[in-house]
């Protein structure tokens, strides 16, 4: 009988254990499957749309509620239910409220923004009317000649749908940057804000005489004469070098037309010079059209448009953040 006791309780020692195993793998795999869940709905694209008309007023409210008096309170108030009751006057009569739509540009070297920005702007033209505007806040530098192509062609889908244009420059617009600035109807610009370097570059380190010197060969081999100018192994040559150097004087052309064709105002062979310059510096170039934040651009709007900050994000992977990141930080070196 004692033997049966022992057996049975060493048993339901077993069982327990073996339950309390396959209860934390059942624990570990449903949460691994949650995990996978989530990082799935996280990486699939968003549109984000976010009224900021609401945030001034919030904002208004908490200042006034400490500095203003009972009887500015009390003005205030009635202002307030005054405006609400021709908002909803307005509203029966079926009015279309303008809406100004507000879209963040940040230009790395690859222009990989325009992936959000070609988003943005379909959903736009899918529900914008021409009483609306479209301001765009642009910070770049820019970088690669195809990548703010694209980008300045998105923006000119605004354009060619008679959308109201206007792009803001808090920090820096040039190169690239500044071809997409361009396009637009007006441009603003903080007076310190970085605009302009009309002009190409192409550059590349060459180690072949290090090569050369420790006995190492190199070989390339290619069909048609142009297929490599300069290279970054081999011996450059002068045929090689009087090529690229007609191909960037070619983009430089292209460029210098671009920004001419969109800025007629402009004395194209002035600017077109690489040079950059502080914004407030160039009103009398024509560059831009008035020196203003975007800051001051929304507050004054604010009473005459319902205002929507929109943003199409995708969930990049860590890595990718972490080279964008290097990335980022050896352009600004």
């Amino acid at each position: 009988m004692s033997f049966l006791f022992a057996f049975l309780s060493e048993y339901s020692i077993f069982l327990a254990k073996t339950a309390t195993i396959v209860i934390a793998i059942l624990v570990i795999l449903v949460a691994l499957f949650a995990l996978k869940t989530k990082a799935r709905l996280q990486s699939k694209p968003t549109l984000h749309i976010e009224k900021i008309n609401e945030q001034y007023e919030d904002m208004q409210d908490e200042v006034n509620d400490v500095i203003q008096s009972k009887a500015e309170k009390k003005a205030a108030k009635a202002k307030k239910k005054q405006e609400a009751k021709e908002k909803k006057s307005a509203d029966k009569k079926e009015v279309t409220p303008k809406r100004l739509f507000v879209l963040q540009f940040h230009g790395d070297m690859q222009a990989s923004a325009v992936t959000s920005l070609r988003e943005e702007i379909t959903a736009i033209l899918l529900t914008a009317k021409s009483q609306d505007e479209v301001l765009l806040c642009l910070e770049s530098a820019g970088g690669v000649v195809h990548g703010y192509g694209l980008a300045a062609s998105q923006l000119q889908r605004l354009r060619d749908a008679k959308i109201p244009l206007t792009v803001s420059i808090d920090k820096v617009a040039a190169s690239g940057g500044y071809m997409m600035a361009c396009v637009a109807d007006k441009i603003i610009a903080a007076p310190f804000a970085i605009i302009g370097s009309i002009g190409v570059i192409a550059q590349l380190p060459n180690v072949h005489r290090l090569l050369q010197k420790n006995h190492i060969d190199f070989e390339q081999i290619t069909a048609g004469e142009y297929k490599r100018t300069l290279t970054i192994f081999g011996e450059n040559t002068k045929a090689g070098r009087e090529k690229l150097q007609s191909e960037v004087d070619e983009m430089h052309e292209l460029f210098k037309t671009f920004v001419k064709t969109h800025r007629a105002v402009i004395s194209i062979d002035a600017v077109a010079t690489g040079e950059h310059w502080f914004a407030i510096q160039t009103l009398d170039k024509k560059l831009v059209d008035l020196l203003q934040t975007s800051d001051d651009y929304l507050m004054q709007q604010k009473d005459h448009f319902d205002i929507y900050e929109m943003e199409y994000k995708i969930q990049q992977s860590f890595l990718k953040r972490v080279m964008d990141r290097m990335q980022h930080k050896m352009a600004t070196l």
